[in-house]
């Protein structure tokens, strides 16, 4: 477990305190996304596999391939060669458009962690009240509290 997925899970477990619909849903998107971004880390390493078993095949046709197809097995190797750059080609391009799409789901995860940081903290100030200030700490950085 990564820093990232130890930091969420204990943001999640301290939000279990809260019974809250905002919480729930916080949760329920948090959780969508996780899977979301597993699903799309194993296509990206769907789709490399893919194109090094192309690469591969691609190297084994281009050394026994000769000039000029002379026989049908020599012109079905052609055709095997095209097949490979297609599904190489093919499988490099769907692994940029899923790395992009990790991404963007990596920025809407850190997006939701936020929520869920200022969900913890408004848990935190309603059951144990606002933080006292430190000594030490200059007075004019500290938020001014009303006076009643």
């Amino acid at each position: 477990m990564n820093e990232h997925q130890k930091q969420t899970s204990f943001l999640r477990e301290w939000l279990l305190y809260d019974d809250t619909p905002d919480r729930h849903e916080l949760e329920e998107r948090i959780t969508r996304i996780q899977r979301d971004e597993r699903c799309v880390r194993r296509a990206v390493w769907l789709m490399a596999l893919f194109a090094a078993l192309a690469i591969a095949g691609l190297c084994y046709s281009v050394v026994f391939l000769l000039d000029y197809p002379l026989s049908m097995s020599q012109l079905l190797t052609h055709f095997i060669t095209k097949l490979f750059c297609a599904l190489a080609l093919g499988s490099l391009i769907c692994m940029l458009c899923f790395i992009g799409l990790g991404v963007v789901y990596r920025k809407e995860l850190d997006q939701r962690r936020d929520e869920c940081r200022q969900l913890a903290t408004k848990l935190m100030e309603s059951r144990l009240g606002k933080p006292r200030a430190l000594k030490g700490t200059a007075p004019e950085l500290l938020p001014e509290e009303p006076k009643a």
